[in-house]
Parts: C-alpha cells; structure tokens; sequence
C-alpha cells in the first residue's frame, strides 16, 4: 500500500487509480475541513480537487525539467491572480497540494495518510482551548476616515481617554484619491457595551465618515 504504484511509464490503469484515490480522498478531506473553516462553497469545492491537478502536474512532468519549469510559471501567474485568504485557507491548500504530491508519485497509502491525518488534526486542534490568548482577543482595531482638512494629531485623544483603557496609533493612509485620510488604532476598550456611544461621538468629529472596530488578531493574520 505505501509503495509507488507507478512502474517506469504511467499506465492508464495506474492513472485511474491515482485519480480515484486522490478525488475520494479529496472530496472527504475537504468535507471535514468545512466544519472548522468559514468559508464559501466554491473555496471546499477547489480544495477537493486540488489534490488531483496537483497529481496530475507531478505525473506528467515525470522528471522533465523542461514542463517543469513551464508549470512553474503558470503557477505563479495564478498566484497573482488569486485573493489573499485565511490562515486557515491557505494551511487547508497546502495540505491538500502535499497530499498531491504523494499521489503523483504513486505512493497512495501516504498520501491518504497524509491528507486524511492532516484534517483530523486540524479538526481536534482547532476545537481544543489551546493557543487561546485572552489579552489578544481584547484588542480591537479602530479605523477611523477624516477629511484631509482635519488634523488628527490629537484629535480624538479626550474621546480615547473616556472610552479605552488603551490605544496605539497602528498607522495611517490616504484614500478617496488623496481627499481623505484612514487612521488605524489599536484599542481596548473599557467598557464593551460602550461601543455604540464610542462611535458616536467620534462620528461627530470626523464628520459622519466611515468608522470601524474589527478584531485586531483576525486582521494580523490577512496582513
């Protein structure tokens, strides 16, 4: 079971075989990763059969360094194509194209091994209270929008001092073309159910624009 199924040329037979494997065992993996993953339907779908294309590119190059570096740079096209995803997206697509590496070798066993193994560990890690960080899951990141005529060094300071426990300037950027500005804090808050009353009255400084307060660890991990 874990040795290469493939003799020194591919048979159709042998194919196949590598096919089935590599789509049941895609299709389950993938299956199980949608319990523990928020994401749409068509990222579950992709991940099914990623480990069959990638099979199948490992399959067909067999050693030749010419197609090699021919897939190569039609990978990286589709790279800068693609959205940045999740933390968890992009450890599920690299489970399943290391699962596909195995299966285009021939070695099945492994790459259900692999594969199947992965995802079941993954699915008992992610429901275990470890890893957990209390203080991080506090912070927020504020985004607050001002016109370019305002100037913000400042500006909000007796704002932040009734509300937030802490704050940090996280950065600053300008959007609108140029006409506005976004500054980014790093927050807690002191009193969480203030949170409406907190936006409120940075509302009325910043002339109604756009304000956001999103999880800060979840925005770190898509920078």
């Amino acid at each position: 079971m874990f040795d290469s199924i493939y003799s020194t040329s591919v048979t159709a037979s042998q194919f196949f075989i590598m096919a089935a494997a590599a789509l049941i065992t895609g299709t389950i993996y993938s299956w199980l990763m949608s319990f523990r993953i928020a994401s749409k339907r068509r990222f579950f779908i992709v991940v099914a059969i990623v480990p069959f294309i990638v099979a199948s590119v490992i399959t067909f190059v067999a050693g030749n360094i010419g197609a090699g570096v021919a897939i190569g740079g039609a990978f990286s096209l589709i790279r800068f194509r693609s959205a940045q995803g999740s933390a968890d997206e992009i450890a599920a697509i690299l489970i399943a194209m290391g699962a596909g590496i195995a299966f285009g070798m021939g070695y099945i066993g492994y790459g259900i091994v692999i594969m199947l193994c992965m995802g079941v560990l993954f699915f008992v890690l992610s429901l275990l209270p470890i890893f957990e960080h209390k203080a991080l899951n506090r912070d927020r990141l504020l985004r607050i929008t001002i016109p370019e005529s305002l100037e913000y060094s400042g500006a909000f300071d007796d704002i932040f001092k009734h509300y937030l426990k802490s704050w940090e300037n996280a950065g600053v950027k300008t959007t609108g073309m140029g006409s506005m500005f976004r500054l980014s804090f790093r927050i807690v808050m002191k009193d969480s159910s203030e949170e409406k009353a907190f936006i409120d009255e940075l509302r009325t400084k910043n002339g109604n624009l756009e304000i956001s307060i999103l999880p800060y660890a979840e925005q770190q991990s898509l920078m």
